[in-house]
């Protein structure tokens, strides 16, 4: 598998329909908008002050300490989709939109949601696990995506270890030296933490599984797109399907309103009506017309 990549400063982004990336920022930043929304809505309609209202939504959301996580199960789906601060949503925004979009890149868009997800759980998992080491004490609450912004990092070198991020014509970054500042980054935010360190450990297992999954021809994120496409045949219906059942009910209407008269066949009919279909009634001549109306009178 050839590993020497590199990505211009210039190349053309994808659309948004085609940009998993872009549509996790949307999404990342739509719940940092919500979860401080909710929060200022507790402050006003609860009559709360700012630090109560905040520790009665984060505590619904974000991943408690491992004495508490059995009667709050559904946090490890919600952690990873809000942040704390406003400047910790822009970092690791960037960090993913970096790494995501090589991963994007080189394997395409419709791995990136399954990666993130799979990402995010996977250090949930371990975050909530490590505490049950002794000595291991986790933090009052884990909020942010950086488990699956680790996943996309370690999922990008396992893809192409000598791929060179492009800032100029010449101005070539190593894949690796990016990654390097992105850990002592995240290292120095966790605070050496080791319950938010085997987070971080998870996140980067996931990567690196799911990269190798997929180079060995297994597709680990196929469920996902394979289900909502179901889903979108169920609810959505066929739009060819849709325009030929609206067509037959009004060729049968205009049928009955014009039957076949003494000097106009059933033939000369028919083409005023697919004309009349494919084109609407204005489309017809004043003779064509005439015709219709003659064939519309009763004998």
């Amino acid at each position: 598998m050839k590993t020497a990549y590199s990505r211009s400063s210039s190349s053309p982004i994808p659309g948004y329909s085609s940009n998993a990336v872009l549509q996790l920022i949307v999404a990342s930043g739509v719940g940092f908008v919500a979860f401080f929304f909710t929060v200022v809505c507790f402050q006003a309609f609860a009559h709360m002050r700012y630090d109560e209202a905040w520790e009665k939504v984060i505590s619904v959301i974000a991943i408690p300490q491992s004495q508490h996580y059995s009667s709050r199960w559904w946090t490890l789906f919600t952690y990873g989709w809000s942040h704390a601060g406003f400047w910790e949503l822009v970092t690791n925004m960037i960090w993913l939109y970096c790494f995501g979009s090589i991963v994007q890149t080189l394997v395409g868009y419709k791995q990136i949601i399954p990666l993130f997800i799979c990402s995010l759980l996977v250090g949930g998992l371990f975050y909530i696990g490590s505490q049950f080491i002794p000595g291991f004490v986790g933090r009052a609450h884990l909020l942010g995506a950086h488990a699956a912004i680790m996943g996309m990092a370690v999922a990008a070198f396992t893809l192409a270890p000598k791929y060179r991020i492009y800032m100029g014509p010449t101005l070539g970054i190593p894949l690796l030296l990016v990654i390097v500042i992105f850990l002592a980054l995240m290292m120095l935010n966790t605070s050496l933490n080791p319950t938010a360190i085997a987070m971080l450990a998870g996140g980067g297992l996931t990567g690196f599984v799911y990269i190798k999954l997929l180079n060995s021809g297994y597709n680990p994120g196929e469920w996902i797109y394979s289900t909502l496409a179901r889903v979108e045949t169920v609810f959505t219906p066929d739009e060819r399907a849709a325009i030929e059942k609206h067509n037959k009910r009004r060729s049968q209407v205009l049928s009955r309103m014009y039957e076949p008269k003494q000097g106009i066949s059933q033939k000369r009919i028919d083409e005023l009506l697919d004309k009349i279909l494919q084109n609407g009634y204005g489309s017809l001549s004043k003779d064509e017309k005439e015709t219709l109306v003659r064939a519309s009178k009763e004998k």
